[in-house]
């Protein structure tokens, strides 16, 4: 081992090292720092306080280690792989030490989105339930299974946010020719336009979209931003996709609406996990429902970990990262860092 290489502690548990480092993105990271810990279960607070003292960044899950002064008077990088930033983290005092806080979100996004289109069609084109009828004996042969299905070319799309997910989402919509349109309070609309998306207030979106993707991070101003009134204007031949946190969506009204037939959803997150055995919405043949699966595939998980490298690379040559999520002055108080 090289002296000179600065020391990064590893501790990400609740993740494995298996689960978001790829054997190579490992490789790269032993040959770029001094790892200290990089072990699967979680570093005692003690020695992760001590190590601060002489580390230049820490990648882990939540912040555990009490105050960042002075423990840590070396540290310039806490990159979260949680996909949250951490809520216990004072962020105004790693503003004034410029302390970079990153977080690996950016790190799901593909996964997310490809999920998200998958359940789109699941139901648009009611996959999942021709199969059930299927298999029960009870299928419906040719234009009779396809009363109530319909196509996503050409129909018009709506976001709500758009992050990393969004922007993951859009490419894998261009071939359906659909117009999205996005609602983004912490974007400006020359900045949606610029990606080629059309900036709408909620309720014009909710009303005019045929497929809603529910795709906002959780925050202090969004907790059931689509209460009964609004959802109550979706269209009869809609979906809501909701697949970023249950937390933006009044999920008993969803349930509720669901259960009516008053438009179709899929489900890939819920207020309560794992989900109640008797929650109604098990029961809702409109529904597509997904035990929160968008964002654990082995081979995305593995993003995690190439962005981490990636970052630390520029961090450790002086340069500021770029793959990660950086949390700004602007936004971190506003962000509900805790998932629910």
């Amino acid at each position: 081992m090289r002296n000179d290489k600065q020391k990064v502690i590893l501790d990400p548990s609740f993740r494995r090292m298996d689960e978001i480092f790829s054997p190579s993105d490992r490789e790269r990271l032993h040959d770029l720092v001094d790892v200290v810990w990089g072990r699967d279960e979680p570093m005692p607070v003690a020695a992760a306080r001590a190590a601060l003292g002489s580390a230049t960044a820490i990648v882990c899950t939540g912040w555990r280690y009490g105050e960042v002064i002075p423990a840590a008077p070396r540290l310039r990088a806490i990159i979260d792989v949680s996909g949250h930033f951490p809520a216990e983290l004072d962020y105004r005092e790693c503003f004034s030490r410029n302390i970079r806080v990153l977080s690996a979100a950016p790190g799901f996004a593909r996964q997310v989105a490809e999920m998200a289109l998958g359940l789109a069609l699941s139901a648009t084109r009611e996959i999942v339930a021709g199969d059930a009828e299927m298999r029960a004996g009870r299928e419906r042969w040719l234009h009779a299974g396809n009363e109530t299905t319909s196509l996503l070319f050409d129909k018009p799309v709506g976001f709500i946010g758009y992050g990393s997910i969004a922007r993951s989402l859009q490419p894998l919509l261009a071939p359906f020719g659909c117009p999205v349109s996005a609602y983004d309070p912490w974007l400006s609309d020359g900045y949606l336009r610029s990606n080629s998306v059309r900036p709408a207030d909620l309720d014009e979106l909710i009303r005019t979209s045929a497929v809603i993707f529910v795709l906002a991070a959780p925050s202090s101003e969004n907790k059931a931003l689509l209460g009964r009134e609004l959802l109550a204007q979706v269209r009869p031949d809609a979906v809501v996709v909701l697949i970023s946190r249950a937390h933006v969506v009044d999920f008993d009204a969803l349930t509720e609406f669901v259960l009516e037939g008053r438009f179709k959803a899929a489900i890939d997150v819920f207020p309560d996990e794992p989900l109640a055995p008797d929650h109604p919405i098990r029961d809702a043949r409109h529904a597509v429902l997904s035990a929160h699966r968008a964002g654990s595939v082995r081979e995305g998980l593995w993003e995690l970990g190439e962005l981490v490298v990636d970052d630390l690379e520029a961090i450790i040559e002086g340069l500021p990262p770029q793959r990660l999520q950086n949390a700004v002055p602007e936004l971190i108080d506003r962000l509900t860092v805790r998932p629910g």
